[in-house]
């Protein structure tokens, strides 16, 4: 039997500052090739821990601030609202803002905000393409009814 491979959690934080929307891009530093592709920030669940206890502690570790999470980004082609991403594995995301101003370390050759027509130009990977573009549209949908909310207490 093939074990379950762990699933990965992702924030699309957006600068609730800028005037038109703008999600924070992150340069992968690692592995060789997947180096210099960028993605949204995020990792690895752990086991019998909680998605959103998960993101906020990538986050934390990755880009050393701490996060309010928003709406989740779900896919209207999965039964759970989780992405297909490389080798196998599911994420599941969230927009999110930052309490402070986050930080790339080994993680990330850099990091970036983006409007959707920057990020656009970005080298991503495959899988987060649609992510990406997902999260502006749930990001641009939300100020433009002025729907954005915290997720309660978590």
């Amino acid at each position: 039997m093939t074990p379950l491979l762990a699933p990965v959690v992702a924030a699309a934080i957006f600068n609730p500052h800028a005037k038109d929307p703008q999600i924070l891009c992150a340069q992968r530093a690692y592995p060789d090739n997947l180096r210099g592709k960028w993605e949204l920030p995020g990792g690895k669940v752990e086991p019998g821990e909680e998605y959103t206890t998960a993101i906020m502690r990538e986050i934390r570790e990755e880009l050393r601030t701490e996060i309010t999470l928003h709406s989740p980004i779900l896919n209207p082609g999965s039964s759970d609202g989780s992405w297909p991403i490389l080798n196998g594995r599911v994420m599941h995301v969230w927009l999110a803002t930052c309490t402070t101003a986050p930080t790339h370390h080994d993680d990330h050759l850099a990091i970036r905000w983006c409007s959707f027509t920057e990020a656009s130009h970005l080298d991503w990977l495959s899988p987060n393409i649609p992510i990406m573009k997902a999260a502006f549209q749930v990001l641009t949908e939300a100020k433009r009814t002025n729907s954005l909310r915290p997720l309660g207490n978590l």
